[in-house]
């Protein structure tokens, strides 16, 4: 019997209320799709960063993340780790080795789509901790993270849609760090898949920005969060809470 991922997605539209006022109006569509045609994207969840804070959250919620993503391997999705830069760390993994043999199958052209700019500034990097300049101290993916052999290991847009495809895959979720900047802007992230027609929601709980209270609209850190999470239900794709996974 097939197993079915039963998913909540909320999204937001622009609408004109009883009063006659414009308002972003929240709408929750329960949405059905076999786990085996589904595959679970994990961005850029490194063994460290740059900035203090970054590591703190991320370590925060890890384990909660390998969770949801056993649970859903078990269930029959495909898990796709995606730790941008550190791929070759990876090289001699049955998970990917995998998709060195992959048919190449080349992308639509984008569909256009409105890009209105992030409700939150986020120029300086984001952190909202003392940090040094920005560097790369990332070596892999993190640790607690499992990967087992039959899952995939890539950093590349174009070859995860080759996967995507080959597979027959219907649904992609993602996860991972960070919301405002690689979740929506790598190669693989939620903008480029929009814009080749692939359905992708954000799992909204398992996943967290890069900004600081310092910047506009200075805010807290998890309010500025909310309000990427929000901008990305207003313009991008629907979110969903990871227990609809569990």
């Amino acid at each position: 019997m097939e197993s079915m991922l039963h998913l909540h997605l909320r999204s937001q539209q622009l609408v004109t209320n009883a009063r006659g006022y414009i308002a972003w109006q929240v709408n929750t569509l329960e949405k059905a799709v076999p786990a085996e045609k589904t595959a679970i994207l994990i961005c850029d969840m490194w063994d460290n960063h740059w900035s203090r804070a970054a590591v703190e959250r991320e370590n925060a919620f890890v384990g909660r993340l390998n969770e949801v993503v056993k649970a859903a391997r078990a269930k029959g999705a495909l898990v796709v780790h995606a730790p941008s830069e550190t791929v070759d760390f990876y090289a001699d993994h049955p998970a990917r080795r995998r998709m060195s043999s992959l048919p190449v199958i080349a992308p639509p052209p984008d569909l256009p789509h409105e890009d209105p700019p992030l409700p939150v500034d986020d120029a300086n990097g984001g952190s909202d901790t003392c940090e040094p300049e920005w560097y790369q101290a990332w070596t892999r993916q993190h640790p607690a993270i499992e990967i087992h052999d039959e899952d995939a290991i890539s950093d590349q847009g174009k070859e995860i849609y080759s996967l995507l495809q080959t597979r027959g895959l219907a649904q992609v979720l993602i996860m991972g760090v960070h919301t405002g900047m690689c979740i929506l802007h790598r190669s693989f992230g939620i903008k480029q898949m929009v814009k080749w027609g692939v359905p992708i929601a954000l799992v909204r709980d398992l996943t967290d920005a890069l900004y600081s209270p310092a910047r506009s609209p200075y805010v807290s850190h998890d309010e500025g969060t909310q309000l990427i999470v929000g901008y990305i239900e207003k313009f991008w794709c629907p979110t969903l809470g990871s227990e609809d996974l569990l």
